[in-house]
């Protein structure tokens, strides 16, 4: 067995709705069973003489391990943390007969540890706040009422007097929230400019970047509770979206506690390997923490097409929203037959549909993003975001406005068409199976003359994965392959060790040598495929390691 980490849960999580220390171990089915009983012994022993009454502690069983969780006040999580890691200490000096800390010591130090974080005036308008069905939002150095702008801010230990607060003033926006583990981006970008274009001011987070409207407020990965809380702070948003990665879902839950909308765009195999996500069945359970925030005043939007989200929907007991790519949809046509909504492609228009009745938003080709319908995957995309748009205010004429007039420019990274001297160059920043697969299909569907595919691995893929990926990316019949080497992503594997695997299997796919090349960076792989290319052909270009350089070499050709 093995210690993970113990860390805080500020928000809706795998363990339920509220906060609390989580501490994650590595152990085997027969390990779990003695870990649990240590640990629930060593940790009620604790909470007993530090008066923490009535905690009922919380168990997951997962692939691999365990993860144990009790709750705590947001003023005292970092206590808390610190009681996992000595109950951790406790339980390996019983099952391991490793040195026992001292208890009388442990105690007072996490005694005195809950007296300096705790925060009287925080728990008072946190309950003031539920009371009075007021948004309430906190981290370690501000807190705040009310969303967007209907918010008001202060530091954490600079709460005013509650009874200045005019509690009237502080009310909600509309929030969207979207994971899956493809087209996250791209869907809050849609849903984000469908909103403009009904001339909402809107606040959106991603993996890319934080901003308002167009004014970008800092770039980097921004899908987790920080993003959440920036936005939301932000006294110029009418409206947010706000995309919630795996990553902060498991590591910090929720960055809110009620939205009006969530969307789930598909599951597929990404990350998986990681703790809390070791599987198909358990990444589903770590998406699907965003519907605890719509289940009971919100809609949860799910992707019909999705065997695992069909399976999943019925544990819901909110109001659900699908869309799909087929008409024919069982799952679409009995949730009509019950009077349900639902966003659909029927040939090549995209529908709105509630019960019987259908309306018809714009056709797959008006879309600019979907390169003619070409790119199925952000056809759905566009199902989705209009999905969602819809539940936070939008018509279906903001929608069609919407989808029809966002430009390839206005989506950056993805599924990107550029024009370079007469070559077409399909830039995206595909980087599992499942988005690999919507580009090449894309990319196969595209008109060329000749086609050369650039791209690389990260080293901690399975060698049959990455050779799954390398026959996928034969079948839509490449003249050219280049690999880039991507050092970075190396990940456990010698130097040329992915790029030796990948080689081996384009042979066996049929693939001469002499239409393989290998260069260290991505840029030197792009310049030699451009070099090949002549009028007619498409490059494509997959960036994993350096996105924006790529974009930017582009715009100067």
């Amino acid at each position: 067995m093995k210690f993970l980490e113990a860390r805080r849960l500020t928000g809706p999580s795998l363990h339920g709705d509220l906060p609390g220390a989580v501490l994650d171990i590595d152990c085997t089915a027969a390990e779990a069973e003695r870990v649990v009983g240590a640990w629930r012994n060593h940790v009620t022993r604790m909470l007993t003489d530090l008066d923490w009454q009535h905690v009922s502690t919380s168990v997951l069983r997962l692939e691999g391990g365990v993860s144990l969780f009790f709750p705590a006040a947001i003023d005292a999580l970092y206590a808390a943390s610190a009681l996992n890691e000595w109950a951790w200490a406790a339980c390996e000096a019983e099952l391991n007969g490793s040195e026992e800390p001292d208890y009388a010591a442990s105690l007072e130090a996490i005694r005195n540890a809950i007296a300096a974080e705790s925060n009287t005036p925080l728990l008072q308008l946190q309950a003031t706040a539920a009371a009075g069905n007021t948004s309430f939002l906190w981290d370690d150095d501000t807190v705040s009422v009310g969303l967007g702008r209907h918010s008001i801010s202060w530091p954490a230990r600079q709460i005013p007097d509650l009874a200045t607060i005019d509690w009237a003033r502080h009310g909600n926006i509309p929030v969207g929230l979207v994971t899956g583990t493809n087209g996250k981006t791209t869907t809050v970008r849609l849903a984000a400019h469908i909103l403009r274009a009904a001339g909402k001011n809107v606040g959106l987070s991603s993996t890319d970047w934080v901003a308002v409207n167009d004014r970008i407020i800092d770039r980097g990965d921004w899908s987790g509770p920080g993003g959440a809380r920036t936005v939301l702070r932000d006294k110029n948003v009418d409206v947010a979206v706000l995309e919630c990665a795996r990553g902060g879902l498991l590591r910090r839950g929720l960055g809110v506690t009620l939205a009006d909308a969530a969307l789930i765009t598909n599951i597929a195999a990404d990350h998986l390997g990681d703790f809390g996500s070791r599987s198909l069945a358990e990444l589903t359970e770590v998406k699907w923490v965003i519907g605890r925030a719509v289940r009971a005043t919100g809609r949860l939007i799910l992707n019909a097409d999705d065997p695992l989200l069909v399976a999943k929907a019925s544990s819901f007991a909110g109001e659900i929203i699908w869309f799909s790519l087929h008409a024919d949809n069982r799952t679409i046509a009995e949730h009509r037959a019950a009077g349900g909504s639902a966003f659909m492609l029927e040939g090549h228009d995209l529908l709105l549909c509630d019960g019987d009745e259908s309306e018809l938003i714009c056709r797959d080709s008006d879309i600019p993003i979907t390169l003619n319908g070409a790119a199925r995957h952000n056809t759905a995309n566009a199902l989705a975001a209009a999905a969602l748009s819809s539940c936070l205010g939008a018509t279906r004429a903001d929608i069609r406005a919407g989808l029809t007039s966002m430009s390839q420019q206005g989506n950056p990274g993805r599924c990107n068409l550029h024009d370079i001297g007469g070559r077409k160059v399909l830039v995206d920043f595909a980087h599992n199976p499942h988005a690999m697969r919507a580009v090449l299909e894309m990319a196969r569907a595209l008109p060329a003359r000749r086609r050369v595919l650039c791209f690389g691995q990260a080293g901690d893929r399975p060698d049959e994965l990455i050779r799954q990926l390398v026959r996928q990316a034969w079948a839509i019949g490449l003249d050219r392959i280049i690999i880039s080497e991507l050092a970075d992503y190396y990940r456990g594997r010698e130097p040329g060790a992915v790029y030796a695997l990948m080689h081996d299997e384009f042979l066996k796919c049929g693939a001469h040598p002499a239409q393989i090349e290998h260069f260290d960076q991505e840029l030197d792989s792009l310049a030699a495929a451009l070099a090949w290319a002549s009028p007619g052909d498409l490059v494509i270009m997959l960036a994993l390691d350096d996105p924006q350089a790529v974009r930017d070499h582009l715009r100067t050709r």
